[in-house]
This record gives C-alpha cells, sequence and structure tokens, in this order.
C-alpha cells in the first residue's frame, strides 16, 4: 500500500475562504429566485469588477476576493439597491503562503446584514 502525504511545502497556498452572499426581503423571500434582483455586479475601488458565480440556490460567490493585505473597499450595484461594503485581509500564519478575511464591514441605507453560516444574508428593504 502506498500513502500520499500532502505537506506545506514552497508550493503550499491557502486562499482566502469564500464569500458569499444571499439576497432577501423584509419577509425572508430570495429576490434572485423571485425574479425580484436581475441585474448585479461588484467593483472594487479601482472599478474593476469581481467575478460573480451563482449558486443553485440563488446565492453570489465573490470570486477571487481577499487574496492581499489590508483593506479593500467594493461597491455593490443592482436593480434593487447598492451598498458599500470594504473586505480587510492578512497574511495566513500558517505553515503555507496565504491570505485569511479578517472583517467585511457593510455600508449602505436600506440594509441589514447577518453573518450565517458559510454565507452573510442581506435583507435589502
Amino acid at each position: 500500500m502506498a500513502f500520499l502525504f500532502t505537506g506545506c511545502g514552497e508550493d503550499c497556498y491557502n486562499a482566502p475562504q469564500t464569500i458569499a452572499f444571499k439576497f432577501v426581503d423584509p419577509d425572508d423571500k430570495n429576490l434572485i429566485t423571485n425574479g425580484t434582483m436581475s441585474v448585479y455586479s461588484v467593483k472594487d475601488e479601482n472599478q474593476v469588477g469581481v467575478q460573480l458565480t451563482r449558486t443553485s440556490d440563488d446565492m453570489i460567490i465573490l470570486e477571487n476576493v481577499g487574496a492581499y493585505n489590508g483593506t479593500k473597499n467594493y461597491v455593490f450595484s443592482s436593480n434593487v439597491r447598492g451598498f458599500d461594503f470594504s473586505i480587510h485581509s492578512s497574511e495566513f500564519k500558517g505553515g503555507c503562503d496565504g491570505f485569511q478575511i479578517n472583517k467585511i464591514t457593510f455600508t449602505g441605507v436600506g440594509i441589514d446584514v447577518t453573518d450565517e453560516k458559510g454565507y452573510y444574508k442581506i435583507i435589502l428593504q
């Protein structure tokens, strides 16, 4: 029998954890599922678009964010409402290179955000 061990060597990298958003109305109805939110985008502080992936349960995953040391500002835009948020990341302190997301801060009028297990539920008024 052969055993395969993966060590944290020179080519070891820890990507930041996934950030997912679920958009709901005050009655907890998913705004993407019911067709209310049909257009949405995220741009960083340099006006560069962030790749978004829609999941099978109508959440939005932000791709390739958090791989930096410091704070970066983002703008979410949609046909329903927009808001700003920032992501504070730092270098991963472990056996591998990488980054970890330390904090996400949301700002905007008419939104309420709760940190669920594995995603952020964003209630848009």
